[in-house]
């Protein structure tokens, strides 16, 4: 480290850049323990060397923050431990879907770790930041490729499009209730179209995490997420199958019944509210600010409203289940 960068990095850190180490710890340290059992189970070498480039990037961006923590002196979260993984369980998913779960944790990276560079002012954390990006855009586009190769890629739609540049003159435009409908626009399709492919993961995982479950509560629960889910799946297929534009689906989302389940609940409680949770509000966020057509508003707020009660649900359970753990807290200047 050169003396500038040394001395930039005595700085103490701020609020911001403390709560962004702190959640990539977290998801890092969840991470870790799925691809410590992935690493195990994976039979094909072409996933496999996907899977083992994950765990290992996982594993060294565990060590840096560990690094950084104890040089600021912040307790380093209990995260997950051994505990919650057996790793020598019988296999659960096939590779393919194993794929798809890679795809989706390096997909959440690309959503969240840019916005924490962009909030971070100290040179070390921004640096930490940037490898973590330049890992994610690498993983990525090897996944995609692989995705490609082996034929599961899901596509988004491909549609004609009128090739002349126009004005929104109207106010109908916006109309999607009541009133002449216009066709929906290359925006609105490719968020609707990315919202159901997320949600068809989505779907698959409260299907598999529901067996696993040892608790019944929280066997219900994913059970609900489930349920939930297809509702999202029902009203956003009925919107584009209105439009006649085509939505590719994945038939390769298998598991594989088993005894005794690989995962803590602990651990598949953290994964619904961490990724499956953050990442669909993000997408949902999108499709609200990039869509015109009062309909399709109206179907993502509906959307937005159950998934807000359904993971409000979901964090009170885990404090129910004493899981839920507390995030770095400044010191009370009330007193």
């Amino acid at each position: 480290m050169s003396a500038e960068a040394y001395k930039e990095s005595s700085i103490g850190l701020t609020s911001t850049e403390i709560s962004n180490i702190w959640s990539a710890y977290m998801k890092n340290n969840m991470e870790l323990r799925f691809f410590e059992y992935f690493i195990e189970t994976t039979e094909d070498s072409e996933v496999r060397i996907v899977v083992e480039s994950m765990l290992k990037h996982a594993q060294y961006a565990i060590n840096e923050l560990k690094s950084i923590f104890l040089k600021e002196n912040i307790v380093i979260p209990l995260g997950f431990t051994k505990e919650d993984v057996k790793v020598n369980t019988p296999k659960v998913f096939s590779d393919i879907f194993t794929l798809f779960f890679c795809q989706d944790l390096s997909m959440l990276s690309m959503s969240t770790y840019p916005s924490a560079f962009s909030d971070c002012t100290r040179k070390d954390i921004r640096d930490y930041f940037q490898m973590n990006i330049d890992f994610s855009m690498k993983i990525q586009n090897e996944i995609v490729d692989l995705m490609l190769k082996k034929g599961v890629y899901l596509r988004p739609p491909q549609v004609d499009i009128e090739n002349e540049v126009d004005l929104i003159d109207e106010k109908k435009y916006l109309r999607g209730l009541f009133g002449e409908i216009r066709p929906i626009n290359m925006a609105e399709i490719a968020n609707l179209s990315r919202i159901v492919h997320r949600a068809q993961f989505s779907k698959m995982v409260f299907v598999a995490f529901s067996k696993l479950a040892e608790s019944k509560e929280l066997t219900q629960h994913f059970s609900k997420g489930r349920d939930e889910i297809q509702k999202v799946l029902d009203s956003l297929r009925e919107a584009l199958e209105k439009e006649n534009i085509p939505i590719s689906a994945s038939g390769d989302y298998k598991t594989i019944d088993v005894e005794v389940s690989p995962f803590s609940d602990k651990l598949m409680l953290f994964f619904v509210n961490a990724c499956l949770g953050l990442f669909c509000f993000t997408m949902l966020c999108q499709a609200v600010t990039s869509s015109f057509r009062s309909d399709i508003t109206a179907k993502v707020a509906i959307i937005m409203k159950d998934m807000k009660q359904y993971y409000g649900d979901s964090i009170k359970l885990s404090i129910n289940e004493g899981w839920l753990e507390k995030p770095p807290q400044s010191k009370d200047r009330r007193v």
